[in-house]
């Protein structure tokens, strides 16, 4: 049945979540890894939704076996980070995205989605759009996140769980950077961290090391963007132009 176990005794203060599903660039993926580590977060809960696989997961350097996809939670219980291994079938990102979408309802969050949009620039700091449901807008413009230049959609199980907030009226707010269409890029995982995750969640972010790390985290992180490649094709999440289908 699906669920959401809470192994923490954190309570919650209407936080934001920052989404971290396997997607293009692994810019969510990249983004929610780099949130845990660097502001030693502790685990929350196990995410027990339609369409993760029954996988078990271990760490360098422990014996502890943890699901594939999680939440971790700070000390105050304002920010909550989804982190996850493996990518979610988008054959049933649907079920995963109301399963994550009454969690959200629940217990008052405010989640940050996070999508690459294929960019064939090589800028230093790559842009950053920003799209909402309910009344994220209200809170992109405080953000100063500007909308995106031009149509497009966000595709997969990050499209699915917009999709799923618009539906049920949730604030939301998705953060589009653009992103390298081949590898890893670490570059656009800044962006969202430093101009959409820190203003909007109000948190402190060390992202020079990032950037700094950014080949280590190309060869740790290939094996999945190629796994991704090759299961999924277009259908991972991304963020897309609507001219590519007109």
């Amino acid at each position: 049945m699906a669920h959401i176990a809470v192994h923490s005794d954190v309570e919650l203060d209407a936080p934001a979540m920052v989404e971290g599903l396997p997607g293009l660039g692994l810019v969510g993926k990249i983004a929610a890894d780099h949130l845990v580590s660097s502001l030693d977060l502790e685990y929350y809960a196990a995410v027990h939704c339609d369409g993760i696989p029954q996988v078990s997961v271990y760490q360098a350097d422990s014996s502890d076996l943890l699901p594939p996809v999680r939440l971790y939670v700070n000390d105050d219980g304002t920010l909550l980070v989804l982190q996850s291994d493996i990518p979610v079938s988008p054959q049933v990102a649907g079920g995963f995205a109301e399963c994550i979408t009454s969690w959200v309802v629940e217990n008052d969050v405010t989640p940050l989605y996070i999508s690459g949009l294929p960019s064939e620039k090589d800028a230093d700091v790559p842009d950053l759009y920003g799209v909402a449901t309910g009344d994220g807008n209200a809170l992109l413009d405080e953000a100063g996140i500007v909308p995106p230049a031009e149509g497009g959609l966000v595709s997969g199980p990050t499209g699915a769980l917009l999709a799923e907030a618009g539906e049920q009226g949730v604030t939301s707010v998705g953060l589009i950077a653009e992103a390298s269409k081949q590898f890893p890029d670490p570059e656009a995982a800044r962006s969202v961290l430093e101009y959409g995750v820190e203003p909007l969640a109000d948190v402190e972010v060390d992202t020079d090391d990032l950037v700094d790390q950014a080949e280590e985290i190309r060869e740790a992180r290939e094996r999945l963007a190629e796994r991704m490649q090759q299961a999924e094709g277009d259908e991972s999440s991304q963020a897309q132009p609507l001219r590519m289908f007109q």
